[in-house]
C-alpha cells in the first residue's frame, strides 16, 4: 500500500493543472483499493455547496452538476462532521441521498474521507462499492491518507488560480492567503519573480573518477566563478548597505577558502570522489550540523551554505544563470532568499520579498528592513515552484501573502500603498519645519538607528540627532567580536553623518531575543535576567573595548552620548561609571582628546 501511494503522490504532483490532478486520484484510488467508484466533491465557498468535480464509476455528466450543502446527503454529513463515515450498507443511512444523474443507486457500502487543510474542508473524497462490506482499518487509513494528500494538491491550485473555472458557476476561488512570519514592515502589490536555487545539490550521485587532478581543477574554477560573483554582487549592493552589512558576502568568501569549505571538498575529491559528488557530501554535512544546533541565528546559517553550495554547483554543470525578467513592482519569492539575490534584481523594481524558509532574524530580514523591502518568512504552505508570474500581495505588517487577490483586495492594498507614499510624502512638507507643540514648547526630533540604511532615512525625515544608536546590530551582523578598530570606523560614521547634532550610543544589549551566534546565552529568564548591562559588566573587556572605540571616534565631533540599557539599580550604575572613566583615562593617556561624554541609563526594569 505504501509503494502504491508513493507512486499516486509523484502522478499527482506532476499533473499539469488540479483537473488533471483530480483526474489522476480518483482512477488510481479506484484501482489501488479494488472499488467500483471513487469520487471527489469539493467546497464551492460561494454557494457552500459539495460538488462533484471528478469521478471513476460514475456517470461523468454529472460531473458539475450534482451538489449537496452541508446538511444533505453522506458526503455532507462527512464534511460536517470532519471525519471518516465507514457504512456497510449506505442506503439504510437517514441521511442517504440518492441522485439519478449518477447512477449511484447500484452501490451498497460507503467510505468518505474529509479533505481538510488547515483546519478548513475543502472537500469529501469517496469510494464506493456494489457488494456489502465494511472497509478495513488499512484501507480507511489509506483513503485518509490520499485526502491529506489532496488538500495540499487543492491549496496549491487555489494559489495558483488553477481552480478557477471549476466551480460551478466557473467562477471558483478568488484568492487564496498564506501566513508565515513578518520580516520588515510595509505593504507590497506587484507579480511574483520566482528565483529557484541555481542547482539541486540533492539529488547529484556519487561517482568515482580516476583523474582526480582534472576534477581538482574543475572545482577551483568553479571556486573562482562563485568568488568573482560575490565581489560582484558585494560592489553592487555597496551604495545600499553599510559596511558591517557588506560584511556579509565577505564571510562567504571566508567559507570558500581552503580553511573551511573549499579545503574540505579538496580532500573529499582526493579519495576518487567527482567534484559534484564531494560537494554534495560536504555542504550536507555542514547544513545538517547547523541546523540541528539549538541556537536560531547558527540555525539560519544553514542556508547561506546550500546557497553558497548550490552556486558551485552550477558552475560545475556549468548551467548558464537563470536568465529572469524583473518587471516593475518585482516580488522576490524563492524557497530561501539570500543577500545575494537581493543584488540580482535590478534597482528600483524589487517592492517585496517572500522566502518559504527563513525567521525574521535572518540575515535577509535584517536587510530588507534596512532597505525598507516589505517581506515575509517562513511561508512554508506557498507552492512557490508555481506562482510565477503571478499578482501576489505582500503584507510585511501581518506577516501574510495573498495570491489572485480579488479587485476589492487589491483596490485595499493598493490604497494602503498610496497611503504609505502620501504620508512619506507629506511629511516632507514638514521636514525643515521646527519640532514645536501649539503652546510653544520645542521638542528635539531624535530617531533610533542600527544600519547605515536608518542613517540616511533619518536625515531625509528630518531627524535631529539619534536618541538610540543600537550597537549591537554590527555585533549581530558580524560572525565574531568586532575589534576596537572595526567598531570605532562603524561609530565614527553615525556620529558624523549626523555631526553636530546628539548621537547617543547604547551599550551593547545583548540577551533576550537578541542573541549572538558567538556569544551564546542560555537561561531560563533572558528577558529579564542575565542581559545588557549585567552581561558586560560580567565582561569588562567587551565593555572596555566598546567604550575606547566610542570615544575615539567622537574625537573632533564631540557629539558622543552613552547610554547604558537595563540597569537595575545604583551599584550597577556605579560600576559602569568607574569603566568609562578608566576608558577615557586610557584613550587621553593615548593622545585622543575627548571631553567625558554625558552618560545616562535606559529605566525598564520592572
Amino acid at each position: 500500500m505504501l509503494n502504491t501511494l508513493r507512486k499516486i503522490v509523484q502522478e499527482v504532483n506532476s499533473a499539469k493543472d488540479l483537473k488533471s490532478a483530480l483526474g489522476i486520484i480518483v482512477l488510481r484510488v479506484k484501482e489501488a483499493m479494488a472499488s467500483q467508484v471513487c469520487s471527489v466533491y469539493l467546497l464551492d465557498p460561494e454557494t457552500n455547496r459539495f460538488v462533484l468535480m471528478a469521478t471513476e464509476g460514475l456517470n461523468k455528466r454529472s460531473i458539475g452538476k450534482v451538489s449537496m450543502a452541508p446538511n444533505e446527503g453522506l458526503v455532507g454529513l462527512v464534511g460536517t462532521r470532519e471525519e471518516p463515515l465507514n457504512l456497510e450498507d449506505a442506503a439504510a443511512h437517514p441521511r442517504y441521498r440518492y441522485f439519478a444523474e449518477t447512477g449511484e443507486e447500484r452501490f451498497a457500502s460507503f467510505l468518505g474521507a474529509p479533505i481538510i487543510h488547515h483546519r478548513r474542508v475543502v472537500g469529501v473524497l469517496v469510494i464506493q462499492q456494489r457488494e456489502r462490506r465494511q472497509f478495513d482499518e488499512g484501507e480507511e487509513a489509506f483513503l485518509v491518507t490520499m485526502s491529506a494528500q489532496l488538500a495540499g494538491v487543492i491549496a496549491h491550485a487555489e494559489a495558483t488560480g488553477s481552480i478557477r473555472g471549476l466551480g460551478r458557476q466557473g467562477k471558483g476561488i478568488q484568492e487564496a492567503r498564506f501566513v508565515g512570519v513578518p520580516g520588515s514592515p510595509g505593504a507590497a502589490v506587484g507579480r511574483a519573480v520566482v528565483m529557484l536555487p541555481p542547482a539541486d545539490l540533492e539529488v547529484v550521485p556519487d561517482k568515482t573518477v580516476e583523474d582526480i587532478d582534472a576534477e581538482l581543477h574543475l572545482f577551483h574554477a568553479a571556486l573562482e566563478g562563485v568568488r568573482a560573483d560575490m565581489r560582484k554582487l558585494s560592489a553592487k549592493l555597496a551604495t545600499q548597505l553599510r559596511p558591517e552589512e557588506r560584511a556579509l558576502f565577505d564571510v562567504y568568501l571566508m567559507m570558500l577558502e581552503d580553511a573551511a569549505l573549499g579545503g574540505e571538498v579538496r580532500e573529499v575529491i582526493k579519495t576518487g570522489q567527482w567534484a559534484q559528488g564531494a560537494l554534495r557530501q560536504v555542504v550536507g554535512e555542514h547544513v545538517n550540523r547547523f541546523e540541528l544546533m539549538d541556537d536560531d541565528y547558527l540555525r539560519e546559517r544553514a542556508s547561506d551554505v546550500k546557497d553558497l553550495g548550490r552556486r558551485l554547483l552550477a558552475y560545475l554543470q556549468q548551467a548558464r544563470s537563470q536568465s529572469l525578467v524583473y518587471a516593475d513592482n518585482t516580488i522576490l519569492v524563492s524557497e530561501e532568499l539570500t543577500p545575494a539575490m537581493l543584488g540580482e534584481v535590478p534597482e528600483g523594481k524589487l517592492v517585496g520579498l517572500v522566502s518559504v524558509l527563513g525567521s525574521g532574524n535572518s540575515h535577509v530580514a535584517i536587510l530588507a528592513r534596512a532597505m525598507g523591502i516589505p517581506t515575509v518568512m517562513g511561508l512554508v504552505d506557498l507552492p512557490y515552484s508555481k506562482v510565477d508570474g503571478i499578482e501576489l500581495i505582500v503584507d510585511g505588517y501581518k506577516g501574510e501573502v495573498f495570491t489572485n487577490p480579488s479587485d476589492v483586495l487589491r483596490k485595499q492594498y493598493s490604497d494602503v500603498v498610496e497611503e504609505e507614499r502620501q504620508l512619506a510624502q507629506g511629511l516632507d512638507a514638514l521636514r525643515e519645519l521646527p519640532c514645536v507643540t501649539p503652546d510653544g514648547h520645542r521638542m528635539p526630533l531624535w530617531v533610533n538607528t542600527g544600519l547605515l540604511a536608518d542613517v540616511a532615512r533619518a536625515q531625509q525625515r528630518g531627524a535631529e540627532g539619534v536618541g538610540l544608536y543600537r550597537t549591537e546590530v554590527p555585533f549581530m551582523i558580524n560572525q565574531r567580536f568586532p575589534s576596537e578598530k572595526e567598531q570605532l570606523a562603524i561609530y565614527r560614521e553615525q556620529l558624523a553623518a549626523f555631526h553636530p547634532l546628539p548621537v547617543t550610543m547604547r551599550t551593547l544589549d545583548i540577551g533576550g531575543d537578541k542573541a549572538l551566534s558567538y556569544f551564546p546565552i542560555k537561561e531560563e529568564n533572558p528577558f529579564l535576567g542575565w542581559r545588557g548591562i549585567r552581561v558586560t559588566l560580567d565582561h569588562p573587556e567587551i565593555f572596555l573595548v566598546q567604550t575606547r572605540a566610542m570615544l575615539k571616534a567622537s574625537e573632533g565631533l564631540n557629539n558622543l552620548r552613552i547610554l547604558l540599557p537595563m540597569i537595575s539599580g545604583i551599584h550597577e550604575l556605579e560600576e559602569a561609571l568607574h569603566l568609562i572613566h578608566r576608558a577615557w583615562g586610557e584613550v587621553r593617556d593615548e593622545g585622543t582628546d575627548v571631553p567625558m561624554p554625558p552618560v545616562g541609563v535606559m529605566v525598564e526594569i520592572p
